[in-house]
């Protein structure tokens, strides 16, 4: 792995997005029970005050009778961006908006990860490419 890149447009250069495989729901739920039994097929977690906010595949969400009118693709920024980086989420974010994709960052701590709905993820894919190829 790379050392961190956290110059704005070195990260933008450098994103190399990659449409990853699978389609995903942004679930929630207060059932610790659920989660725990969730835990190995979910994507990612996050606790807020309304509940547990969980990132699963689209068949998982359907088994567990969530909501599944939004599927979403998962675009990761291949770049490994500094958690002390500036400007590469509102770049994306700003992109994307130009392109009337909606899009819900994640950061983890490698990547970070554009979920967009399914049906744009191919437009989007190549909105990010020419961002990153602009630079």
């Amino acid at each position: 792995m790379t050392d961190p890149v956290s110059n704005t447009d070195d990260m933008i250069a450098q994103m190399s997005p990659a449409l990853d495989p699978g389609t995903f729901v942004f679930a929630t739920t207060n059932d610790p029970d659920q989660v725990a039994r969730l835990l190995p097929d979910t994507r990612a977690l996050y606790r807020e005050a309304e509940g547990i906010s969980l990132i699963l595949p689209l068949c998982v969400a359907e088994t567990e009778g969530f909501d599944i009118t939004l599927p979403m693709a998962c675009i990761t920024l291949e770049v490994h961006s500094s958690l002390e980086g500036v400007g590469l989420t509102a770049a994306v974010a700003t992109a994307l908006a130009a392109d009337d994709i909606p899009c819900n960052m994640v950061a983890a701590f490698h990547h970070d990860h554009a979920f967009v709905p399914a049906d744009k993820a191919e437009r989007a894919l190549a909105c990010l490419q020419r961002q990153a190829s602009a630079r």
